[in-house]
């Protein structure tokens, strides 16, 4: 591959086809008083979830575009993704009750990786509350984001009030929707809804045999139609309504489940999760239970599902939903967290409230039963995605704050 080819392949210039010349144009504006910018992003894992996945390919856009990005893991305990787990379901309005120990734990592990760990950088970008009290032990001389990807519409105060402190510390805030926003909280906070990368091995385009051979790889035969939803093992998640969902449709249509769901290293409950949707899948016929870590099976199935199911209880954003909808294909999520930001309620998908599992099976059915309607929704959520969850404009959204903060 040619030079000039390869540039085009990693750079800023693919998406043209995608967004056009004027919005690359500003993108390039906005980057220009930040060139040479030493941008630090501070997470817990590199894999297994949406953070990791956008840092991925946001990052080298960055870079492409003369910014110095960087990205560096909270390497933790067991014993301290156990607890920031519990902060994690705590923020989602769970009472969990946190010991003296468990505080002293998480500070200690953020103190020690703030002692080792260089940090020079013009901006820190610090995400979710696992490296959050990382400020607390640094010499801070230049401004610190805190990116939260949590629904914090309803969390349980004790958490709150043993975070807030911390947050305050923070020269900005960022969250996924307008609902996440705190009154009480003194801090300019931004909204930055996620995006997704159509060029990324989860999202690029694949051919028919490309993807029927990841499926029977995997052992997922195409017979009847498939409904999918893609999550971790998280009971965020409602994997167990899922099949309860799949066991009422089932009744009416023949068809087959699939549910793919890695395990983060950070999310010490999945396994057990895990399990419990094993015994309670183990009941029903044609369900497939997949924890493999495989970027081009979730876009192999999001492209071959006749319906992708999102049906949390809580969620921060739900990136899969955007990637099923830039393929074509119809989703039936809950309307919490950012999942309303995606699914237009009959013009992208169908919304239900969480836990309602009689409605969500009727327009799965309902779904199944009209191909037209299918590619109707399927074709307006891709220009949706396309129009407002695209990584350039998280791109464009993140260089404007960055040029506001310092």
């Amino acid at each position: 591959m040619a030079k000039e080819d390869w540039l085009n392949e990693m750079g800023i210039e693919r998406y043209l086809p995608l967004i056009g010349e004027e919005t690359v144009a500003e993108i390039v504006a906005a980057a220009r008083p930040l060139l040479g910018l030493r941008v630090l992003h501070v997470s817990s894992t590199f894999h297994g979830g949406g953070v990791a996945g956008m840092l991925r390919s946001l990052l080298p856009l960055m870079t492409d575009l003369g910014l110095d990005a960087d990205w560096s893991l909270l390497y933790g305990t067991p014993e301290l993704f156990r607890i920031t787990k519990g902060l994690h379901n705590a923020l989602q309005g769970e009472e969990v009750e946190f010991q003296e120990d468990d505080i002293r734990l998480y500070h200690e592990i953020n103190e020690f990786f703030a002692r080792h760990t260089p940090i020079f950088h013009d901006v820190v970008v610090v995400h979710d509350p696992q490296p959050l009290p990382l400020i607390r032990y640094v010499q801070k001389e230049t401004p610190w984001i805190w990116r939260c990807h949590i629904d914090l519409s309803s969390p349980a105060p004790q958490a709150w009030e043993l975070l807030k402190p911390l947050v305050l510390r923070y020269d900005a805030g960022v969250v996924s929707s307008e609902a996440f926003r705190k009154p009480d909280l003194a801090l300019p906070t931004h909204l930055i809804p996620p995006a997704i990368d159509p060029f990324s091995p989860i999202n690029r385009e694949l051919g028919e045999e490309e993807t029927a051979a990841k499926l029977a790889q995997y052992g997922i035969p195409l017979d009847k139609p498939l409904l999918v939803q893609v999550s971790r093992f998280d009971k965020w998640k409602d994997p167990r309504g899922v099949l309860e969902v799949f066991r009422r449709v089932k009744e009416q249509v023949d068809c087959r489940l699939v549910m793919l769901g890695n395990m983060a290293a950070d999310d010490p409950e999945g396994p057990e999760i895990f399990r419990e949707v094993e015994a309670q899948a183990g009941a029903l016929p044609d369900v497939h239970l997949i924890t493999a870590t495989d970027e081009l099976l979730v876009n192999a199935l999001q492209r071959s599902a006749a319906v992708v199911l999102q049906l949390s209880l809580r969620e921060g954003f739900g990136l899969t939903v955007s990637e099923a909808l830039w393929k074509g294909t119809p989703v039936v999520g809950t309307c919490v967290g950012g999942i309303p930001l995606q699914i237009k309620d009959g013009h992208t998908g169908f919304l239900v409230e969480p836990g309602d599992y009689e409605t969500a099976a009727g327009r799965v059915f309902s779904l199944l039963r009209q191909a037209d309607l299918r590619a109707e929704l399927g074709q307006a959520g891709r220009e949706h995605v396309r129009r407002n969850f695209l990584l350039p404009r998280l791109l464009l959204d993140w260089l404007n704050l960055l040029g506001e903060v310092i």
